[in-house]
């Protein structure tokens, strides 16, 4: 009759115990399980965790709610992997407790037999193993009160559920037919997996004249004014040799020109393979100094890990088992139709050398962690092999725990999240095509209130090189500061392409998402200094992040208000307590003003008491409102100011 606690609907629990749950060094995991026996007695229970090569257990106690759910939560205080555990047992004393009081207040006389057996009780809670010792002297001087039959009933029982008592007995409770569950793994990781600004730049148009490319030197130039503008993370696309077989020309023309630099991620020429850099940014040792610029100016480099080849790398002459042949005996290229990429052939993972190519590509990464790369960007995971990203990943976390993954995987929902699963840190997501009040609701509400909070982290953009929305095309400015204020509001880790801020919006044609003289195709100097650029803006928004970790970090704490205008967007994020709390209105109308009445949950806004007034700070404007109630005007005109207020709560005066 073991086994007698049961547990249902486990959080965090991943396919069973199948995959990791996700955490971050410091930051609190939050437990929760239904844990229920039969009968009337009470169920106690706590959940115990360590790391993986730890032998020692740490303990906390799970907290009892309505209909069976107990909830709790540790902090990990470490990277890497470590297991939890729910344990549940009966709570023989606040079963006795809870019958004892029910008697006394129906006015039972004579409760001595029950007096008796809860002394019973607290003086074999020092027996079992199951308790931890020693035992307070406070439980036994109890025991001894409930057989004073000269003290009054109502002091007996009194004493029987002090709030000393009760502390002391969950500090040290009777365990003694308590039932476990499996071990369940997590994955913890360094902080900036849970809270990042990520800035993608193309190395080589820094310091380029449009003919000629930029260098690691020049890029490392541009450093600092990423970090003024509040990011942390700067991206790089591929910076190893690029092919000269059948090189793409300006806007993806099939022939190049001489001065051509053709596309970064179809890597390989006469010049190396993925562990060479390309001869025009410079050396090895470039690179090492712009990583060591980077850290100087407060930044981490991410580097591209793209799993493909252009016609002229080694590996194609030295390994040409490793990529797909057609009939005729050429190597195929790669094809989204209608789309054809005729300089990337890309890697076949059925290749019957399967053990030579997966151990040749974990080289690769171990070759630049080894050149202090601890960032990885995976270009189209979802067109590999599943079963090789579970393997090198864990492979690399054995030995660097600190190497973080982003999935860049635009595909169907549930090759995205296995991906997560499988151990990808970030994930790109479909931020980017959701603009409209429905979807951003939707979607955001599937991100924060699912499983998918548990091991799923969304990274938002609201552009990349190879996706400019349509609702970007338009150049107005308060489409890019929506686009940009969404991502970094409502996501922790969120980032933007570079040129975002001088509102680049140009499509190569109508109807398409590619933009036109697209820098994956040529060099794009720039003028960063334009008078029209929003880097003020972002940067403000990037200090509000900042100032505001503590309610921005978490995207399980967004809920959304009602407004009676279907432009205008309405949500809040709030610290655990609620004395800190945003509240963001958005104009989602980048042409007109939108004016609408809100519907505000007044309690998730820390206001209690309903019509009470409080104060509205607008972050961005520097202007203050008094507002009355749950109901309140809003009015947003993009023609002029900003087209949203960033509303820091105050509470009533």
């Amino acid at each position: 009759m073991r086994n007698r606690i049961q547990f249902d609907d486990i959080r965090p629990c991943i396919d069973g115990g199948r995959y990791a749950a996700k955490g971050c060094v410091d930051q609190p995991i939050d437990v929760a399980a239904t844990i229920f026996r039969e009968g009337h007695d009470k169920v106690a229970a706590m959940v115990r965790y360590r790391m993986v090569d730890d032998d020692q257990w740490n303990v906390a106690m799970l907290d009892a709610h309505e209909q069976d759910r107990f909830t709790g939560r540790f902090v990990p205080d470490r990277n890497g992997a470590w297991v939890y555990q729910l344990v549940g047992w009966t709570d023989h004393y606040a079963s006795w407790l809870d019958g004892l009081v029910k008697k006394h207040r129906a006015g039972v006389a004579d409760l001595s037999g029950e007096m008796e057996e809860g002394a019973l009780l607290l003086e074999s809670h020092a027996a079992p193993a199951g308790v931890p010792a020693p035992v307070p002297a406070r439980v036994t001087e109890v025991a001894a009160i409930l057989r004073d039959h000269a003290m009054p009933v109502h002091q007996r029982v009194e004493a029987a559920r002090s709030p000393e008592l009760l502390a002391l007995l969950r500090q040290h409770p009777d365990r003694r037919d308590a039932t476990a569950t499996a071990e369940l793994p997590l994955w913890v990781d360094r902080d900036r997996a849970c809270w990042s600004a990520w800035y993608e730049m193309f190395p080589r148009s820094v310091g380029s004249d449009g003919v000629r490319s930029g260098t690691f030197e020049s890029a490392a130039t541009r450093l600092p004014a990423i970090a003024a503008m509040g990011f942390d993370v700067v991206y790089l696309p591929p910076i190893h040799p690029i092919g000269h077989s059948h090189r793409k020309g300006p806007n993806n023309t099939l022939h190049a020109g001489p001065d051509d630099p053709g596309v970064p991620w179809a890597i390989g020429s006469e010049d190396g393979g993925h562990m060479s850099v390309h001869p025009d940014l410079g050396t090895i040792e470039d690179f090492e100094a712009f990583v060591a610029a980077a850290d100087d100016a407060g930044v981490e480099v991410a580097l591209d890990f793209a799993i493909q080849c252009s016609p002229d790398h080694p590996w194609v002459t030295e390994h040409p088992e490793w990529f797909r042949h057609r009939a005729d005996g050429s190597i195929a290229y790669a094809e989204n139709p209608p789309k054809k990429y005729q300089d990337i052939y890309p890697i076949d993972f059925d290749t019957p050398d399967i053990e030579g190519l997966t151990n040749e590509l974990k080289k690769v990464l171990d070759f630049w962690i080894g050149h202090g790369v601890k960032i990885f960007r995976v270009d189209n995971p979802h067109t590999k092999a599943l079963p090789f990203w579970e393997w090198v990943i864990a492979e690399i976390h054995a030995d660097h725990p600190d190497v973080l993954f982003l999935a860049e995987a635009f595909t169907r929902p549930v090759m995205m999240q296995r991906l997560a699963k499988l151990g990808f840190t970030q994930s790109y997501t479909y931020f980017t095509w959701r603009n409209a009040k429905h979807e951003l609701t939707e979607y955001l509400t599937e991100l924060a209130h699912t499983d998918q909070a548990d091991y799923f982290r969304p990274n938002f953009w609201p552009n990349t090189p190879d996706i400019l929305h349509e609702y970007l095309q338009s150049g107005a400015p308060a489409a890019f500061k929506v686009r940009l204020a969404l991502a970094a509001l409502t996501s922790p880790n969120y980032g933007m392409y570079s040129g975002y801020e001088l509102l680049e919006h140009v499509p190569v044609r109508p109807g398409s998402e590619e933009y036109l003289n697209s820098e994956k195709y040529a060099y794009r100097p720039r003028d960063f200094d334009a008078g029209h650029s929003i880097a003020p803006f972002v940067t403000r928004i990037n200090e509000i992040r900042r100032d505001h970790r503590d309610v921005l970090g978490d995207i399980r704490n967004i809920r959304f208000h009602h407004v009676d205008n279907d432009n205008l967007l309405v949500f809040s994020r709030a610290s655990e307590d609620r004395t800190k709390v945003l509240l963001t209105v958005v104009n989602l109308d980048q042409h007109h003003p939108q004016e609408g009445w809100t519907w505000l949950d007044l309690w998730w806004l820390g206001i209690d008491g309903g019509e009470v007034p409080f104060e509205v700070h607008d972050l961005l404007t520097g202007q203050t409102w008094t507002w009355q109630s749950h109901a309140n005007w809003v009015r947003l005109d993009p023609s002029w100011g900003e087209p949203l207020h960033v509303f820091e709560i105050r509470p009533p005066r």
